[in-house]
């Protein structure tokens, strides 16, 4: 019985491009009594891996925590696997504002001591009595009234692309560091103020709602699903968003849009953008915002001497950095003093510039696409990509997709080749062709020739 990942990421990627149906990012959260976990876990990876679900779960004897890339046509399939379970009947699923067939690509489902890591003693205090649950309409409303106090309750990374106007962003990197800070800086105000709190799907207002409610807050409200419900709501109700800027999330996206407003900046130059990277130097993987400019001239690097290592034999890197902790390999959320234009803490709510809005995910969809080939080099300093065409033929005058779980979705027009090393217009199944690429692409990154 297969209880663990077979394929790798990149496999992974293949296979989900190959296939070319939608799916759906989603997350959920429940607390509940789990008497085994374990086997709770197991049983929940193979009805999963049978429908080809994805994500980051995380199961303890107090719940389960998920992150998830469902195929929309397993959807209901999905729910019933859940439904299974009776604490988890009629469970709220999250679903994403904006879709990426890529936002998982391994199904990891890990048993943990917590399900969220607060850092509290479950014994000391009701866990049930949670606060005041709102739904986005009531949420505005409260937010108006001078009597209330919002608190953004996610981290440093999260809250400096977007936030809720006038929230109190704790300049943090845990969940758990971010509950003692609020209870000494609002103690004056525990009987008399309204205390709002958001974050990202709702699981850590549940625990940090009757946490306060027991440090002697008397009128404790929380956002109903979080910002993620929130989004939906509003478009759906056509109310105000008093939310500005991305909703960061923890997959490959990395962030989904609510608004236009544009409120961070780029860490390096500091020209307006809230798009996040991790440091392509393996030994670093730090965390930042960077912009398009940015990322082509420091290679998705966070700074000079992490691109320097880059440059360097993969022998030479394993080296460098043997014996050292690189943390979360997924990326590091710390700071760095080469960051320029990092903000955090007290945020502002004006925006800095206005993007255009996102294209709606049938828009996507409409794009036909079918694998020619995948990525063997990037030279750097030539900005030149060597691809190996394993599937069709490639012309010259073709509208061209390089895909990757780093690179993204980028398309140009293939206006010039060479074809095993000559100038040619015409690659056929087992050439070798180079042309300029003025983005760096990776291993991992398959060609595709786009059909309309």
């Amino acid at each position: 019985m297969q209880l663990y990942n077979t394929l790798s990421a990149e496999e992974r990627a293949q296979l989900i491009d190959e296939a070319g149906k939608q799916r759906l990012t989603l997350s959920f959260y429940a607390y509940a009594k789990i008497e085994d976990p374990k086997k709770f876990r197991d049983d929940l990876f193979v009805a999963w891996n049978a429908l080809d679900a994805l994500g980051r779960i995380y199961v303890a004897h107090e719940g389960i925590n998920a992150q998830m890339s469902v195929p929309a046509d397993n959807f209901e399939a999905f729910r019933k696997t859940l439904e299974v379970y009776d604490f988890m009947k009629g469970i709220r699923l999250n679903v994403a504002v904006d879709q990426d067939d890529h936002s998982f690509l391994k199904l990891t489902i890990k048993v943990r001591h917590k399900i969220v890591a607060d850092g509290l003693n479950d014994e000391t205090f009701d866990v049930t009595n949670k606060g005041v649950h709102l739904r986005a309409k009531e949420f505005n409303a409260i937010l108006d009234d001078p009597n209330t106090i919002v608190v953004d309750f996610r981290n440093h990374y999260e809250s400096e692309v977007g936030h809720f106007k006038g929230a109190i962003t704790p300049d943090v990197e845990t969940f758990r560091e971010s509950l003692p800070i609020i209870n000494e800086q609002l103690k004056e105000f525990k009987e008399t103020k309204n205390l709002v709190m958001y974050c990202t799907g709702g699981i850590r207002c549940e625990k940090a709602s009757a946490y306060y409610k027991h440090q002697g807050f008397k009128n404790v409200f929380q956002l109903e699903g979080g910002i993620i419900q929130y989004a939906k709501q509003i478009k759906e109700e056509n109310l105000e968003s008093k939310f500005i800027g991305k909703n960061f999330v923890f997959d490959n996206r990395l962030g989904e849009r609510i608004t236009d407003d544009i409120v961070s900046q780029c860490h390096q130059c500091g020209k307006p953008c809230d798009n996040h990277t991790n440091c392509y130097n393996d030994g670093c993987h730090l965390l930042f915002i960077q912009c398009d400019e940015c990322k082509a001239a420091m290679e998705n690097c966070c700074s000079v001497e992490c691109q320097e290592i880059t440059h360097l034999s993969l022998a030479e890197q394993v080296k460098l950095r043997s014996g050292k902790q690189v943390g979360n390999k997924v990326f590091r959320k710390g700071k760095s003093e080469k960051l320029k234009f990092k903000h955090s803490g007290e945020l502002s709510d004006t925006p800095l510039a206005i993007v255009s809005k996102t294209k709606d995910i049938r828009q996507k969809i409409k794009t036909k696409k079918v694998l020619v080939g995948k990525t063997e080099h990037y030279y750097v300093k030539a900005q030149v990509g060597l691809f190996i065409i394993e599937n069709l033929e490639i012309k010259t005058g073709d509208k061209i997709l390089i895909s990757g779980p780093t690179t993204g979705n980028q398309e140009m027009l293939l206006e010039k080749m060479f074809v095993n090393g000559k100038e040619a217009t015409e690659a056929k199944v087992g050439d070798k062709i180079t042309f300029e690429v003025p983005f760096r692409v990776r291993l991992s990154d398959k060609l595709f020739k786009i059909l309309n």
